[in-house]
């Protein structure tokens, strides 16, 4: 029997995307990643007034935005898909394949990673399933979660980025990749995720606004330091290759502590709300827009972040230049 000694520091070399993405240089437009929405739902793109150059795009017009944005320079993007179908029993394969493969068959070269989370997809809106009680089941949630990335490989995308903050997503989603022949598809894990007044603008893009409750018994207090660390440090022992702060800002003081005690690259997501602030700020006079992301950006890169996840990556060329 052949014995494998997997791949670990080698996913993060295997592309020249994710060579450009984890180099030490400073912030520079192959070091953004550009989010995408598909939703099934939709018979035309849809613009989003909350954030302004943003769409909500079908899986034949996103296609049209990859193109104009890899011709901007953008290299990774992160696809949010948003089933037609609510169901807490069934993974929407069909759809998954379509959108994902529609990417990557008309342009091989992009990087493409795939949010994983169960929040666009369940009835309830939470990122796990529930337990006859209504609480989240853990290891049922895990289990889901680990299937859909798998059927996310099958379809061809790059990189998983498990969003969903169950414990143990990272090893199950390693195992089950690694078992099926995907042993070079990175995870970058939302390792260090608050529970957070900044993500509204998303959630109406992503359908995914919890029907009861909220997510502080699965998403960390913003108030707790410790949990914070310990998350990304979790993750990083499961076998994530890249790791995540989110939101962004509020969360910028932790990028050097995590990526020092972890030695992974750590990025931070630039979230909705955070971008919609700035756009607000520029609408009424108070700044303009292209210097405050520029700001924020190049505050994001003191403060040590590898890469970062914005919605204006596609303009990163423009505004970095």
């Amino acid at each position: 029997m052949k014995e494998s000694y997997g791949m670990g520091l080698r996913r993060n070399r295997t592309s020249p995307a994710l060579r450009n993405l984890l180099s030490s240089e400073s912030l520079h437009p192959k070091k953004l990643v550009q989010p995408l929405f598909v939703a099934e739902s939709l018979a035309d793109r849809e613009a989003m007034s909350s954030l302004p150059g943003v769409f909500r795009d079908t899986k034949q017009t996103v296609l049209s935005q990859v193109e104009s944005d890899l011709k901007a320079g953008t290299e990774h993007f992160l696809l949010f898909l948003v089933p037609g179908h609510k169901s807490d029993d069934s993974i929407p394969v069909q759809f998954y394949e379509d959108a994902i493969g529609g990417i990557k068959k008309k342009f091989p070269e992009v990087f493409l990673w795939i949010d994983t989370c169960l929040c666009s997809l369940t009835s309830h809106g939470h990122c796990g399933l529930l337990d006859k009680k209504g609480r989240i089941d853990n290891d049922s949630s895990v289990k889901r979660l680990s299937e859909i990335a798998l059927c996310y490989a099958n379809s061809g995308a790059d990189g998983i980025s498990p969003s969903d903050m169950m414990d143990g997503r990272v090893a199950s989603h390693r195992r089950i990749l690694d078992s099926n022949g995907f042993e070079h598809v990175p995870v970058m894990s939302y390792s260090t995720k608050f529970k957070s007044n900044f993500y509204g603008p998303f959630r109406e893009a992503a359908e995914s606004t919890p029907g009861h409750g909220d997510r502080s018994s699965y998403q960390i207090d913003v108030r707790n330091r410790e949990d914070s660390l310990l998350s990304s440090l979790r993750d990083a022992q499961e076998g994530a290759d890249l790791l995540m702060v989110k939101p962004g800002m509020t969360a910028i003081d932790l990028i050097r502590p995590i990526r020092e005690a972890t030695d992974l690259p750590v990025g931070a997501y630039q979230v909705s709300g955070e971008y919609a602030s700035l756009a607000l700020l520029a609408e009424n006079g108070f700044c303009k827009f292209e210097d405050a992301l520029r700001e924020t950006w190049q505050v994001f890169s003191r403060a040590g972040a590898s890469y970062l996840i914005t919605y204006a990556a596609r303009r990163g060329k423009e505004i970095l230049s």
